[in-house]
């Protein structure tokens, strides 16, 4: 299994909902968990299957090497929020981002703080729960995945500078 890079349709492309969870579904999650795990200069957070060319509404995500997995089928945004007393709106929002489909490059994208999550899990229950933080950053970057949404389109959106990797530098990638 490899992780596609862009440009590839498949990853500009909506991901279709899972109808049913079975062994193929099952099957295509054990070996996303191998892949993501596998990921070395970058370490991955997240893979989405459509960054594997499957165009199915899943992902999972690993925020730090000692983490568990999660997974999360079909998952549907209840509410994206900002951290609670923030009279800063702007404060802790601009993050580096980068993506297994896109590497070696990076921008610091606006994320919100937290975010409501509907979701199934493996065996098919469905779930809500809320994420903030680095958490919320990484599931809203998946969730861009399922709806064909590239970091970079987010950066050119908010008009963030881009940078290419070199070695141990960044270099700034005139758009």
């Amino acid at each position: 299994m490899h992780i596609l890079a862009a440009p590839n349709k498949l990853l500009t492309t909506k991901a279709q909902k899972v109808k049913k969870i079975d062994k193929v579904i099952k099957k295509l999650v054990a070996d996303m968990i191998v892949c993501l795990e596998k990921q070395e200069d970058p370490q991955g957070v997240g893979l989405a299957a459509p960054q594997i060319g499957k165009s199915t509404s899943l992902f999972i995500i690993k925020s730090s090497p000692k983490s568990e997995v999660e997974i999360f089928i079909n998952p549907k945004v209840l509410k994206l929020f900002d951290k609670k007393g923030d009279k800063n709106k702007k404060a802790n929002k601009k993050k580096l981002e980068g993506c297994l489909s896109i590497p070696r490059i990076w921008a610091p994208i606006k994320r919100k703080y937290g975010i409501i999550l509907e979701f199934m899990n493996l065996e098919g229950k469905k779930m809500e729960k809320e994420f903030t933080g680095y958490k919320s950053i990484i599931l809203q970057h998946e969730i861009d995945h399922l709806n064909g949404i590239l970091f970079t389109q987010r950066a050119l959106e908010q008009k963030a500078q881009v940078f290419e990797e070199k070695g141990d530098k960044l270099i700034k990638i005139e758009m």
